[in-house]
């Protein structure tokens, strides 16, 4: 499993501009089964992604793809870690 850290490295008008593209970029990754969940961080400097997955140059990639990576907004930090315990109801995830 990995964690994706984004960092915004532009004001937010520029992030919000690319924020369609993002959306369905994510939409794709939670339709092929690559990530678990998403969201803004607080406060709003960037996000955090939980993404499923074994090869680190196969996210790395995944994660330069994101459109706010590419369009130059944010930098993306890739984190891998062995999920080893989990909250009852996400077995799934280990």
């Amino acid at each position: 499993m990995f964690v994706l850290l984004l960092t915004y490295t532009k004001p937010l008008s520029e992030v919000d501009a690319l924020m369609r593209e993002h959306v369905a970029w994510l939409d794709e990754q939670y339709y092929a089964g690559r990530f678990v969940v998403s969201g803004r961080r607080i406060p709003r400097t960037g996000g955090v992604i939980l993404a499923r997955g074994d090869d680190p140059q196969e996210i790395e990639a995944l994660a330069a793809s994101d459109p706010f990576v590419s369009g130059g907004v944010a930098k993306c930090d890739v984190i891998q870690f062995r999920a080893s315990q989990s909250a009852p109801g996400l077995d799934g995830l280990l």
